[in-house]
C-alpha cells in the first residue's frame, strides 16, 4: 500500500504538455491586445494636444464668421509645431483653413503615417469635428 502512494506524486508528461499549451494560447491572445491597447494609450497623448487648437479654431470661427481667415498664430490660434518642433509622440501640428493635422513621431509602435487629422464642419453657428486619418484607421480613435 505504501509504494503506490508514493507512485502517485507530481504530474504526468501529458499533464505538463496541457498546461504550457494552454498558457501558450493564452499569451498569444494576451500580448497583441495588451500592445493595442498601449498604443491606445499613447495615443491619447495626441488627441488631448488638439484641444488649445480646436478651441483658437472655434474662437477664430465664432469671431471671422468663417474658416478662410482661421490660420495659426492668428484669431486665438496658437502657433503650428512644425516638424521636429514637438515634445513626446508629437512631431508637427498644422493648422490650415481650420483643419488641424497631427504627425506623430515614431515611438510606441505608433507610426507616422497614423495622423490624427480634425476637420471642422460649420452647422447652426457652431463646429462640428470629423476625425479622420491613419490613427484612426487604425483604431486609436473612434
Amino acid at each position: 500500500m505504501q509504494s503506490n502512494i508514493k507512485n502517485l506524486k507530481g504530474f504526468t508528461l501529458i499533464e505538463l504538455l496541457i498546461a504550457i499549451a494552454i498558457v501558450g494560447i493564452l499569451t498569444a491572445i494576451a500580448i497583441p491586445s495588451y500592445q493595442k491597447y498601449t498604443r491606445r494609450a499613447h495615443y491619447i497623448e495626441i488627441v488631448q494636444a488638439t484641444s488649445p487648437f480646436k478651441l483658437g479654431v472655434e474662437e477664430c470661427f465664432q469671431t471671422t464668421d468663417g474658416l478662410e481667415n482661421c490660420q495659426p498664430s492668428a484669431h486665438g490660434i496658437p502657433a503650428n509645431i512644425e516638424p521636429g518642433n514637438g515634445l513626446g509622440i508629437i512631431d508637427s501640428i498644422i493648422v490650415e483653413n481650420g483643419v488641424i493635422t497631427v504627425t506623430p513621431r515614431n515611438l510606441h509602435g505608433i507610426k507616422p503615417t497614423d495622423t490624427y487629422i480634425l476637420s471642422p464642419k460649420p452647422k447652426n453657428n457652431q463646429l462640428e469635428w470629423s476625425v479622420k486619418g491613419g490613427g484612426k484607421k487604425a483604431g486609436y480613435v473612434n
